[in-house]
This record gives structure tokens, C-alpha cells and sequence, in this order.
């Protein structure tokens, strides 16, 4: 543009233009300026600025080269990147200075011996510092690097635009001839008025990623001391003086007042906080029936039991019985027959019975479908026991007792109300009679030796009872409910009390261990065959014994020989678990074993029930025989397969 300046002096300061230059918009981001367009007479500034024209393109008369590698019309010479040609007006690139330059652009070092003219025509003229950058006189022309500003007054802060009155181009656009100047990151006092000469203080840079990440705060070898945080301190000393007074609290609540239990003994925590809950555990809505309601009652079972014992009235107790039911501990000792849930209380219980028996407090509740006992020591907390039976469906002889103490190998009962008199008897010595049985006033017998808890079988004590419709007698299977002892078919089987019922009982008695903590609720024997042995032997016999289960499932059944000598027991010929046989859905069953004559002879003998018309064995020996009976001679160790056809014509196979 005419009347620029050309090389080495200052162009904008004498020209004497006085018109108001444009104001540029500020350009954010990193590289590019913040400031306001310069005013004329303004140091460094140019006397008409054109245009930047873009990279490579040169500017006629100015004698410097406008982009990077491609010489300016007029000049002679061309400069590289990083490199101005020498003379007056020469641009040079980053960190290089040029050869007769007044300044330098971006490295910090003088160019000439002019540094102190330059600062004081800089001082004068209002020019702002060069910030990061190399000093810079007026009048010198100087490409900045990439990261170096150009310092002056009067440099434009958009992309390539020039302000009017100026010739300095800040931006990524092409330089202005005279006063040519690539800007990097915004630096202070570039392209701002606010020099000795008035105008508005210089915004504070913005800074660039590489500046930030160069900052003290990013600095790994730098200390950064903060002061403690007190509050936070105070604040975790009173949460540790909370907790300590919880646990206190806890263990008070958890402590041993009175007879030494806390208010639910041995209950684990509660977990369950709700009205239906609350209700059940609540020792003072525990269900009592008085002593006159089941002489008029319709019906005779638990459901109209009284509630006995001495401790009926002690709530303390009481609750820490439902406590335990609903939550027991892990020092618990508790036991379930099998089918039998486990759970709190649906609702309050009935309470049976509460009192101390064996230097044990004893509570017995019924739920309609359960009998629970809770046993705690009278000394001490250790050896509580919670035993859970499934009693559903109970009638007056199957509620006649229930076992409510267990110590040193006996085992005391507490009898129905209805109950008038109590014995034992041996069930393996059948013509010797019974011993009388005491009780007390709330119905707990004395101490019976157990033969749930013996290992031999030399002796097996069963309760014999008396009411008002006859006798009763029941065993000890280990389970919180005795098992009833019957005799006779499946179909109409009768308590076995009788002198035939009584001496075969007591060949099948020892058998009895095999059903023990079943769920058992009633065993029937059935002599269901007799049959003539080989070699005139005499007369054996054949029995079916079912065990039934209070849940009507997982009912057990052996078959059992016996021979002619009455102190021989019964040998177990078949044992099945689920099967319908000799029961009163199918009273039915075939079984056989191999036995040894007096002679020496083996024979294969098999029998089954009176519906049977034959029966036929194969294997390892064959035979056949008409009738329910067969006996076959064999070798020893012989195997065979045993089935029989029924009287309508079905194939049955023996009991497995």
C-alpha cells in the first residue's frame, strides 16, 4: 500500500492520520489475541495496513517475504521458516534473529546494541512488553513463532483482519506490508491500550494448555501444605463416642439381669419389626386354655390341652422362648423332624406347659401344626434347645403325650389331661407286666430310661397308657412326639397291647431303630403269611412293619422273617422307603429270603399276602409254587428274582 513504511524505520508515527481506527472483536482461544485494534500514533503501529492475504502471498514494496519459503515482489531474497534474510525490514522466524534487525522475535536475545533506544521508544509510545517473547524495538518488523507474540500497540485480535491505521496483522492470515507480524498465544500488553497514554487496563490473558500444564499446581516436585481439617476431626471423635455408647447400650440390653438372661436369652437379633410379628412374640397374647374346657369339648386334641407347669405365669420366660423360636441364635441346639418347618409363630401360640423340670426351665407351645419345646438351663446360659415336631391332624390318642425332658439317658413325658393312668413295659420281655408310672399334679412323668438313646437292644421301655376308652402304648423314637405301636391289618390295625400283639412285638421291637428322628407317627406289624418250613423245621412267620410320618410322606416299610424258636428276632428280609405295600392304600406285599435248615440245606423261601395266587422264582434258582407260599432249595450264596401274580391277574415284583 502506498506510503508504508519500507524497511527498518517506524511507518506509523509520523504520519499524523488522526481518524479513529476499527475496533476487531476479540478471538477466543489459545494463539490468538484478546485486545482491541491500536489507535494511530501508537508505537509499532503501521500507516495503512493492508489486508492479510493468506499464507505465501507477498505484499509488493514492503521487501520482506509474507509466508513461509516464497520471496515478497521487490526484495531479492527469500527467507525459510526460521530463518530472515538480512537488511532492513527482514521477518525472522522462531528463535532466529535476523542480521540487521532491532529486534528479536522469540528467543529472548538482542538483536543489536539498540536495546536501550528501544526501550525507551517503547516507553513513550505506550507499547505494552512483550510477554514470553523477545524484546522488540519500534520500527522492527518481526514474524513471531508459533508460540511468541509480537509485542506493540495497534496489533488486530482476529484471523487475518487488520485494524485500520495499523500494520500489524494478528491472526492466521497474511502480514501487512510494513509492520508484519505472526501472533501466537495471546500475551500481555499485545494489541491492548493501556500504556502510559490512557485507555482501559489490559484484560488478563486466558492461558494455553501448555502454559497451564507448566503452572505450579502441576508441578510433582512442588510442596502443596493444606491445614488439618479440625471439624472433620471433631466430627469422627463424636461418631467413635456414638458408637461407643451403643455398644454399651447393647450389651446392657444383651446383659445378664435377673436369673442371669438378658430379655430375649439366647435370641439372635431381631430382623423384623411389623404389627403381625410383634403380635406372635408377645408373651402376655400367648393363647391359655383353662382345666374345665376339654371335659365339653367336641373334640379331644392339643387344641384344648391346659396350660400346666409352675412358670406359666412368667412372662420373662415366655418371652425369651418366643424369641428364640422366631430368631434362634447360632449357640442354639435345635433339632426338627424331617417335613417339620422351622419358622417364628404365625400368630400367638398355645402355650402347653412352662415349668422347670431337671434342673432345666421346659416351655411347651402348640401352633395348630407344630408342638415346640424350648428348654434353658436353670444356672447359666449355655445349652439352650429348641425342638420343633409336626403334629398336624392329631387326634385324642395321638395327643395323649409329648416328651418334655430328656437328661442322662431318660425321658419324662407330659400326658393329656384325659390320661387316668401311666406304665411302662418292655416291649422285648412281653409276659411280664408293667410298672406303674408316677406323675405329678401338672401331668410330667418320672424318669423312663430312653431306648432312643441307648446303643444296644437289651431293653426297649415303651409308655403304656390308660383312658377312658382303653390302652395305649407308644415309643421313643428320639423325636419330640412318641410313636403309637399297633397291631393287626392295614385296614383296621388295633394298639398293640394283646398277648399275640405283645410276643410279636417283641421279636420286632429291635427293628424299630431303623425308623428313628423319621417323623414317625405310628408303627403297625402285620403277620401277613405263615408258612411250613422244609425238613418238618416247624412253622415260620412272615411280618409287614409300616411306619407312618405325621406328613403323610416318607412312610417305611420292612419285611421280616421269623422262625419257629421264639427268642430268635426277626430277620429283615425287605426294606423299602415311599412304598404304598401294607398300608391301607395297598395291603399288599411279597418278600423272601434264603435260610438254612437244621439240616444244613439252603432253600429260598417267599411268601406274600393272602392275595397272592402264585409266586415264582428265577435266577440263579427256579421255582414255582401255587398259593402265597414257596420254598425252594438253593446253593449257598444264591441270588434269584422273586415275583407273584395276584388273584386278578397282575404280575407284582417282591418288596425292594
Amino acid at each position: 500500500m502506498p506510503g508504508t513504511s519500507g524497511a527498518g524505520g517506524p511507518a506509523g508515527a509520523g504520519l499524523g492520520r488522526t481518524e479513529r481506527p476499527e475496533r476487531v472483536g476479540e478471538q477466543g482461544g489459545p494463539g490468538r489475541s484478546g485486545g482491541r485494534a491500536g489507535r494511530l500514533g501508537g508505537a509499532g503501529g503501521a500507516g495503512g495496513a493492508e489486508r492479510g492475504l493468506g499464507l505465501g502471498r507477498s505484499v509488493p514494496g514492503t521487501g520482506s517475504t509474507a509466508g513461509p519459503g516464497r520471496p515478497a515482489s521487490g526484495a531479492g531474497s527469500s527467507a525459510e521458516p526460521g530463518y530472515a534474510a538480512p537488511g532492513a525490514g527482514a521477518e525472522t522466524g522462531p528463535g532466529r534473529p535476523a542480521v540487521g534487525s532491532e529486534a528479536t522475535a522469540g528467543t529472548g536475545r538482542p538483536a543489536s546494541s539498540a536495546e536501550a533506544a528501544a526501550e525507551s521508544r517503547r516507553q513513550v509510545s505506550g507499547a505494552g512488553p512483550a510477554a514470553g517473547a523477545g524484546r522488540q524495538v519500534p520500527g522492527a518488523e518481526t514474524t513471531a513463532g508459533p508460540w511468541h507474540r509480537a509485542p506493540g500497540a495497534g496489533a488486530t485480535a482476529g484471523s487475518g483482519r487488520p485494524a485500520p491505521g495499523t500494520g500489524v496483522t494478528a491472526g492466521s492470515g497474511g502480514p501487512a506490508p510494513g509492520a508484519e507480524t505472526a501472533a501466537g498465544p495471546r500475551q500481555p500488553g499485545a494489541g491492548a491500550p493501556g500504556g502510559p497514554l490512557g485507555g482501559t487496563a489490559p484484560r488478563r490473558p486466558r492461558l494455553s494448555g501448555a502454559a497451564l500444564l507448566e503452572s505450579d499446581e502441576f508441578d510433582p516436585c512442588a510442596l502443596q501444605a493444606r491445614p488439618t481439617d479440625l471439624l472433620r476431626r471433631r466430627q469422627h471423635v463424636r461418631a467413635g463416642v456414638t458408637a461407643v455408647v451403643a455398644l454399651a447400650v447393647c450389651g446392657a440390653l444383651l446383659g445378664l439381669p435377673g436369673d442371669g438372661w438378658g430379655r430375649d436369652g439366647a435370641a439372635a437379633p431381631s430382623y423384623a419389626r411389623n404389627p403381625a410379628a410383634e403380635a406372635a412374640l408377645d408373651p402376655a397374647a400367648v393363647k391359655r386354655v383353662g382345666p374345665a374346657v376339654w371335659p365339653g369339648a367336641t373334640r379331644r386334641d392339643f387344641s384344648v390341652w391346659p396350660a400346666r407347669g409352675d412358670l406359666a405365669g412368667d412372662r420373662a420366660l415366655l418371652r425369651r422362648a418366643l424369641a428364640v423360636w422366631a430368631r434362634p441364635g447360632g449357640a442354639v441346639q435345635s433339632s426338627a423332624t424331617p417335613g417339620t418347618p422351622v419358622g417364628p409363630p404365625m400368630g400367638p401360640p398355645q402355650l402347653l406347659f412352662a415349668g422347670r423340670v431337671d434342673a432345666v426351665r421346659v416351655v411347651l407351645f402348640h401352633d395348630g401344626l407344630r408342638a415346640v419345646r424350648y428348654a434353658e438351663p436353670v444356672e447359666g446360659t449355655a445349652g439352650v434347645a429348641l425342638d420343633f415336631a409336626r403334629t398336624d391332624g392329631a387326634d385324642a390318642v395321638g395327643s395323649t403325650a409329648l416328651v418334655v425332658s430328656r437328661a442322662a439317658g431318660n425321658v419324662r413325658y407330659l400326658t393329656a389331661p384325659w390320661v387316668r393312668e401311666t406304665a411302662v413295659r418292655n416291649l422285648l420281655l412281653p409276659a411280664k407286666e408293667p410298672y406303674a408310672l408316677a406323675r405329678d399334679a401338672h401331668g410330667v412323668t418320672d424318669p423312663v430310661p430312653s431306648p432312643a438313646q441307648t446303643k444296644g437292644c437289651t431293653r426297649w421301655n415303651t409308655l403304656q397308657t390308660r383312658d377312658g376308652s382303653g390302652l395305649r402304648l407308644f415309643t421313643d423314637l428320639g423325636e419330640l412326639a412318641p410313636a403309637r405301636l399297633l397291631w393287626g391289618r392295614p385296614a383296621a390295625p388295633a394298639d398293640a397291647t394283646g398277648p399275640e400283639a405283645r410276643e410279636a412285638w417283641a421279636r420286632t421291637a429291635c427293628q424299630l431303630t431303623t425308623v428313628r428322628a423319621h417323623g414317625v407317627r405310628s408303627v403297625n406289624a402285620w403277620r401277613f403269611a405263615r408258612q411250613r418250613l422244609p425238613e418238618g423245621a416247624g412253622l415260620g412267620a412272615w411280618l409287614c412293619t409300616r411306619a407312618e410320618t405325621w406328613r403323610g410322606t416318607g412312610d417305611r416299610v420292612l419285611a421280616q422273617f421269623l422262625v419257629p424258636s421264639p427268642e430268635v428276632p426277626a430277620a429283615l428280609a425287605a426294606r423299602s422307603e415311599g412304598s404304598p405295600a401294607c398300608g391301607v392304600r395297598d395291603p399288599r406285599v411279597l418278600a423272601g429270603v434264603l435260610w438254612q435248615a437244621p439240616g444244613g440245606n439252603r432253600y429260598v423261601l417267599a411268601a406274600g399276602s393272602p392275595d397272592f395266587a402264585s409266586l415264582e422264582v428265577s435266577g440263579g434258582v427256579e421255582g414255582r409254587a401255587d398259593g402265597p407260599v414257596l420254598a425252594v432249595r438253593a446253593g449257598a450264596g444264591t441270588e434269584a428274582d422273586l415275583d407273584g401274580t395276584l388273584r386278578d391277574g397282575t404280575r407284582r415284583a417282591a418288596l425292594r
